[in-house]
């Protein structure tokens, strides 16, 4: 298709999650697209196994049902202790936010060996459904002992960056803008998206 730069003006954010539709603004804001939830009226089933299979599926289905082109991610915790539980479940681990992060600590205790890492896998589909593009981002951390800070969403008050010493629920949006699993995704997708919309910055 040699006029993608001219189709790709708007994209679809295949989610139904507001805290993840505004990071993708925040992130994707200096390339000019226009930016759309997905409609509440389409739902993708999760069927995949794995992060990129799940990203790849909702990004295909929502680019069929709009029309347009469209972006999704899929992504979650990966506690080592809990055999990467809770992985591909996690936004389905318990029924909110605050029991699916109790549900993590009850599960892990007392145990020393507290790694984890949040990875995101998205991908991008063209209005027919093809996969234009993909990438997978991984943040490596800690569980916390307990929930500290109020910032981001899901299970960020639990993962504790070493570096920083601080959740993801502790530190500036800012921070967590470069460095976070999803953060990392689009960093590695940017190149390609970028010569989608037909731009030219730098990476």
């Amino acid at each position: 298709m040699s006029d993608l730069s001219t189709q790709l003006q708007k994209l679809v954010i295949a989610s139904g999650n507001a805290g993840k539709v505004e990071e993708f603004r925040a992130y994707l804001a200096d390339l000019g697209l226009t930016l759309i939830p997905k409609p509440d009226s389409i739902d993708v089933e999760e069927t995949g196994i794995t992060f990129i299979e799940n990203a790849r599926l909702k990004a295909s289905q929502v680019a069929i049902a709009t029309g347009g082109w469209a972006l999704a991610d899929d992504s979650g915790l990966e506690v080592i202790a809990l055999n990467n539980a809770p992985g591909v479940l996690s936004a389905r681990y318990a029924d909110t936010d605050s029991d699916r992060i109790n549900r993590v600590l009850q599960e892990l205790g007392n145990s020393s060996h507290r790694e984890a890492q949040f990875v995101c896998a998205i991908a991008i589909a063209s209005p027919d459904g093809a996969i234009a593009a993909e990438a997978i981002g991984i943040c490596k951390g800690t569980i916390a002992d307990a929930p500290r800070g109020n910032g981001g969403f899901g299970y960020d008050p639990i993962f504790l960056v070493p570096q920083l010493q601080q959740t993801f629920g502790e530190i500036y949006p800012e921070v967590k803008a470069k460095i976070s699993h999803r953060a990392l995704a689009l960093d590695i997708l940017r190149s390609k998206l970028e010569s989608l919309v037909g731009s030219h910055y730098s990476a």
